[in-house]
């Protein structure tokens, strides 16, 4: 393959950087730029091929990318691409489907095990001098014979039904298009309309992308049907929740916490849920672990090198593909 411009627009830690360098193919030139506007449009300015993270991609940066070709997230997530940008340039757009299955899942765990314990509370208090043992035992619930409802079942979702088969959890799910049976069987879950899992569930985890028709799934009036003291969880995008009205819910006590590693604006400046103690916050993290990042590159650059050489992308991965080429099946 000829001389190919990789940009990365993302601020990633060195040893991230590295990674990257190391798996692009040798003749590929690698240009980072995240510090500031002008280093940023440096780096896009002969770029072929973008790697982004979670960097928002308007139709501004494509504009003044000239040569790009093709972009490739790091994740599943596109919402933050102008896709319409994309298609009027004719660049490709690939996602990794299930990329962050494993990472994500896990957090998802830790943020249901971390509400159930009042883990950031117990904490503070603990180092403060406060030995709450017996407190804790009148308050601290187990994973273990609770209904847990997943609502999304793609590659994060039955990742973690396989983790939560662990704890002895009761599982249950809701997706616009339901699994096959055998993988049902396998999971050992069951399919559920989404407000009966909201109404029986003890704890709630969000694993469906923002769309249009997702954007504020979990509304006022969906929380009002969730079973009190349910604690929900949300690792997948902040515009799925009405903020304001799970804040409420948490106040008056109709919901016991809540996990939240993805906000509706980030950072949450000024977010109500911020203030409270029975949410459990992360800075959208939960697919952020260096174990994991090798793989997501691989798959990047196999992606990319696979559009330009052949324009061709697994059907899993493309999002947009120029009319002059197709998806692989």
């Amino acid at each position: 393959m000829s001389q190919v411009v990789a940009a990365v627009i993302d601020p990633f830690e060195p040893q991230i950087r590295m990674r990257i360098e190391v798996a692009v193919p040798p003749q590929w030139t690698v240009q980072f730029g995240h510090r500031s506007p002008a280093e940023r449009d440096a780096a896009m300015a002969d770029a072929d091929v973008l790697f982004v993270m979670a960097a928002p991609v308007d139709g501004g940066l494509i504009a003044s990318a000239k040569r790009l070709r093709f972009i490739q997230k790091l994740g599943a997530g596109v919402d933050r691409v102008d896709l319409e940008a994309c298609e009027a340039r004719g660049i490709a757009l690939a996602k990794l489907a299930g990329g962050n299955a494993v990472p994500v899942a896990e957090h998802a765990v830790l943020l249901m095990l971390a509400c159930y314990r009042r883990l950031p509370v117990v904490d503070r208090r603990t180092r403060a001098g406060h030995w709450g043992k017996e407190e804790a035992r009148g308050q601290s619930r187990q994973l273990r014979g609770k209904r847990i409802g997943l609502v999304g079942f793609g590659a994060i979702g039955r990742e973690l039904a396989a983790i939560l088969a662990g704890f002895q959890a009761e599982v249950v799910y809701y997706d616009p298009v339901r699994a096959a049976r055998e993988v049902e069987a396998r999971l050992s879950v069951r399919a559920l309309d989404l407000d009966e899992l909201l109404a029986t569930s003890d704890i709630v985890s969000l694993h469906l992308p923002l769309l249009p028709e997702t954007s504020g799934l979990i509304d006022a009036a969906r929380i009002a049907r969730m079973k009190k003291g349910a604690v929900l969880i949300n690792t997948a995008r902040g515009g799925l929740v009405d903020e304001g009205a799970l804040a409420a819910a948490l106040r008056n006590g109709h919901l016991a916490a809540a996990g939240i590693d993805a906000f509706a604006r980030e950072p949450p400046l000024g977010s109500p849920l911020l203030e409270l103690e029975q949410t459990v916050v992360t800075p959208h993290l939960a697919g952020a672990t260096i174990d994991n990042f090798d793989n997501i590159i691989e798959r990047a650059v196999a992606n990319a090198q696979s559009y330009l050489e052949r324009g061709r992308l697994p059907e899993a991965d493309a999002v947009l593909m120029p009319r002059t080429t197709r998806a692989a099946s």
